[in-house]
């Protein structure tokens, strides 16, 4: 009797399993097709918006700066253990000129991603324990921590 359910508990786990590869997308499907049915000067937000949908993210200092984004993963090998593959990971940047029309779009791909070369400064701290900042901050921390003041301060 316990080695019949032996082999059906087996038996689900192997009929669950699949070869086939599972891929998760994210964001707008086929971004490159996509632009290229853009027209610099000539189409319009409503176009952009019929074609694309709204943007993924709208510029934070220029909000006519439109971001698309498709991201493409895939866990189908059962080498990797459950690491995630890249398959695509497509960036469509759109500016807007005041009229409403675009003026200019940059797409990036994945291998794009790979040549773009960040700075290698790093940021000094600017504050001392006497600062304004770092008692401030301080102040919060201990208000998040015992927020009813009860905790003996050591």
């Amino acid at each position: 009797m316990k080695n019949y359910f032996y082999l059906i508990v087996i038996f689900l786990f192997i009929s669950n399993c699949t070869l086939n590869k599972v891929i998760k997308h994210h964001g707008v499907h086929f971004l490159e097709k996509k632009n290229e049915k853009l027209i610099i000067g000539k189409t319009n937000k409503n176009d952009i918006i019929e074609l694309l949908g709204p943007p993924s993210t709208i510029g934070a200092f220029n909000q006519e700066l439109w971001i698309y984004m498709e991201i493409q993963t895939s866990s189908s090998k059962l080498s990797n253990l459950g690491k995630k593959e890249l398959l695509k990971n497509n960036i469509l940047l759109l500016d807007i000129d005041s009229r409403g029309v675009l003026s200019k779009n940059i797409f990036f791909n994945k291998e794009d991603m790979n040549n773009i070369k960040f700075s290698e400064d790093t940021t000094q701290m600017s504050y001392s324990k006497n600062s304004f900042i770092y008692e401030f901050l301080y102040s919060i921390r201990q208000k998040i921590n015992d927020p009813l003041g009860k905790k003996k301060i050591n």
